[in-house]
């Protein structure tokens, strides 16, 4: 049995609470929250004037950033999505076709590049007061950010803004430049 500390237990309590309200969000309107969303994200990707854009394949809870994706490849952006490795994950250019890999995520193949990313967008599960991450809690952005010798403007997406009023991250989770939600 895994012992928590307080905090830790807040923040596990927390994550299961806010995944069970992402979960029974509504279809309909989930559809309309994308698109509000993608559209936001599209603002300040034209506000910043970035290029190199880290992404993510979404799953159903997440934000669908596909339709923004295709628009960004059209528009001569340079697209970059976590590939699993470890505890962790690295960039790799983002490709078809994409394979459904661990916990269910959808992969391009991998491949080995040196990029610095200007933006990076990253799907929550909720955040708190610190306006950090609350992910699914195996830390693979954390980790991912933590190697980064730069910090690139970083977006929080997700479909409700599900916010704890009392501190539950801890200094390593990482912190977003802006929060996307509807």
């Amino acid at each position: 049995m895994t012992k928590y500390t307080t905090k830790e237990k807040q923040k596990c309590d927390f994550r299961k609470i806010s995944i069970q309200r992402l979960r029974l969000s509504s279809r309909i309107a989930k559809i309309k929250k994308d698109y509000y969303i993608n559209l936001e994200i599209l603002k300040l990707i034209k506000q910043h004037k970035v290029k190199n854009i880290l992404v993510y394949i979404p799953m159903d809870m997440e934000v669908n950033i596909l339709p923004l994706i295709k628009r960004l490849r059209k528009e001569n952006y340079q697209l970059f999505t976590p590939y699993m490795v470890d505890d962790s994950f690295k960039i790799v250019k983002y490709r078809l076709p994409l394979k459904k890999k661990k916990f269910g995520i959808y992969e391009p193949n991998n491949s080995n590049l040196k990029v610095q990313l200007d933006m990076a967008i990253v799907p929550i599960i909720a955040t708190d007061d610190t306006f950090r991450r609350v992910g699914f809690g195996k830390g693979m952005y954390d980790r991912f950010f933590a190697k980064l010798p730069y910090k690139p403007i970083t977006i929080f997406t997700s479909l409700e803004l599900c916010k704890c009023d009392t501190i539950i991250t801890s200094s390593y989770d990482i912190e977003a430049d802006y929060i996307i939600t509807f």
